[in-house]
């Protein structure tokens, strides 16, 4: 699917003002242990609180293809898509009705229906016996985060287009916006051209312009993080 349709109606993002109490200072030890006992309890109950939600699959449409993390996508590995977390990310997705369950590492973005959380590969769906209902309810866990790579960079896709002159036109809209964009062709079809905003040295630093890419457009409503090629790694401004 193509962004050819580009909305002029941008939103505008709120600023907020953070404010520091100075009683802090004087209670600073205590404070400091308190707020590093709280942070981690904090991400231990992040961690241990599954994502809810449905399970969709793709198959042989998509083999072959490129996947977003710059992997090449194999329906029959035990990999997924999901939205915001990191490429490399291990998950459990399990079967909310049945209990049966699959391990499975994410390298691709998607699914980009609302009320689903994780688009399966062919060979993670048949695990868990969903290839003909097609979409179900799962809990997806995180098993292991990946090692951040030093050399890696990432950009936000806010689209893919045929015609040329739209995909200018949005790369001129994502620079004045955001200072940085470039399009590049497709890794998966080299008739399409894809309009790549950034350059961030951080899969969380990425996800942070791409939230910032969705609100700014209905349009952009489906930006998601991508590697940057190798090839623009090193001119990457």
């Amino acid at each position: 699917m193509t962004n050819d349709t580009l909305d002029a109606e941008l939103l505008r993002n709120s600023k907020c003002d953070v404010r520091y109490t100075g009683y802090l200072q004087k209670l600073r030890s205590t404070a400091a242990m308190l707020t590093g006992t709280l942070v981690c309890a904090c991400a231990v109950t992040h961690a241990q609180a599954p994502e809810i939600g449905l399970a969709s699959w793709y198959g042989a449409e998509f083999d072959g293809r490129v996947a977003a993390s710059g992997a090449v996508f194999h329906q029959e590995q035990l990999t997924a898509a999901h939205r915001s977390l990191p490429f490399g990310t291990t998950v459990r997705i399990r079967r909310t009705d049945t209990g049966a369950s699959v391990v499975v590492s994410i390298n691709d973005r998607g699914p980009f229906i609302e009320s689903r959380i994780v688009d399966l590969s062919n060979a993670a769906a048949r695990q868990l016996g969903m290839l003909l209902p097609g979409v179900v309810p799962v809990a997806l866990e995180v098993v292991q985060a990946p090692r951040p790579d030093p050399h890696t960079l990432f950009a936000v896709q806010a689209g893919t287009f045929r015609v040329p002159a739209n995909a200018e036109r949005t790369r001129a809209l994502m620079e004045k916006l955001y200072g940085s964009a470039r399009v590049v062709p497709s890794p998966s079809d080299a008739s399409l051209q894809c309009v790549l905003v950034g350059a961030a040295a951080t899969q969380a630093e990425a996800e942070t312009l791409a939230s910032a890419v969705r609100k700014s457009a209905r349009e952009f409503e489906s930006a998601f993080i991508v590697k940057l090629p190798a090839s623009l790694q090193s001119v990457a401004d």
